[in-house]
């Protein structure tokens, strides 16, 4: 088979499984492991695929999810964050219905979501497409008009906002007894009118958030079915919340 057969089969394999590895490509195109890298590596100067380790990817592919590898690579406290998000997802039972508000902890959480047997709703464009581009076989998008800076959609009718869900896992800049703080007003006021449409209400925050009162009161701690932190959180602060009869859970 000579190069240019090879490349076209390659390419139009890569179109439809989106992901292949070197070793599937060996058995795929019956070549050498040799010949493989080869192909991969002119493929990937001449802009019709991406390398990745061991592997290729779809070059629309790697496109569509480049904004949440982007954000992963800046995310703060990205370790803490990934474990709260790890256990946050093993609290999902199939079938049911989960909202997912917007930030860094909630792409991590979408990513552990991915392929789950679970509704996934959300306003939040960059994990929308990454659910979406990775065959997640439920996602709804909330609509409204689309937030630049955010990268949203917010509704400002209130009668529209009809979505329900059996958890809300949300975040915030801040966790103090009184409760969960917001610091953008217009995502916090689109949020607080399905907060009573869903059963639990899961808090995900880094434990540098605890016990900072930071722009405005989201919702009382009475509110709250569950915050997940991390283990470095400050045992006073967790003992004082919990002391008010909020549920903590340590990733």
């Amino acid at each position: 088979m000579n190069e240019t057969i090879r490349h076209e089969k390659l390419l139009a394999q890569l179109a439809i499984k989106r992901m292949l590895s070197i070793p599937e490509i060996v058995q795929f195109l019956n070549i050498s492991p040799a010949t493989a890298r080869r192909d991969v590596n002119k493929l990937h100067q001449q802009g019709k695929l991406i390398k990745v380790r061991n592997g290729v990817e779809h070059k629309i592919r790697t496109e569509i999810g480049l904004e949440l590898e982007e954000k992963k690579n800046h995310i703060k406290h990205f370790s803490e964050k990934q474990r709260i998000a790890v256990k946050a997802a093993s609290l999902c039972k199939p079938d049911e219905n989960v909202i997912l508000t917007c930030g860094s902890t909630m792409l991590l959480l979408g990513e552990q979501l991915c392929q789950q047997k679970v509704q996934i709703i959300t306003n939040y464009l960059p994990l929308a497409n990454y659910l979406i581009e990775h065959n997640h076989p439920r996602v709804v998008i909330m609509g409204g008009q689309y937030n630049q800076s955010q990268a949203i959609t917010l509704s400002m009718n209130a009668d529209s906002e009809t979505f329900a869900a059996d958890i809300m896992f949300t975040s915030g800049k801040g966790l103090t007894d009184k409760g969960l703080y917001k610091t953008d007003m217009l995502i916090a006021n689109s949020e607080q009118r399905i907060l009573s449409k869903n059963q639990k209400l899961i808090v995900l925050l880094d434990s540098s958030k605890l016990g900072k009162a930071v722009g405005m009161l989201f919702t009382s701690l009475d509110n709250i079915h569950l915050l997940i932190t991390g283990h470095e959180a400050d045992p006073a602060i967790i003992k004082q919340l919990e002391a008010k009869g909020l549920n903590i859970l340590l990733a």
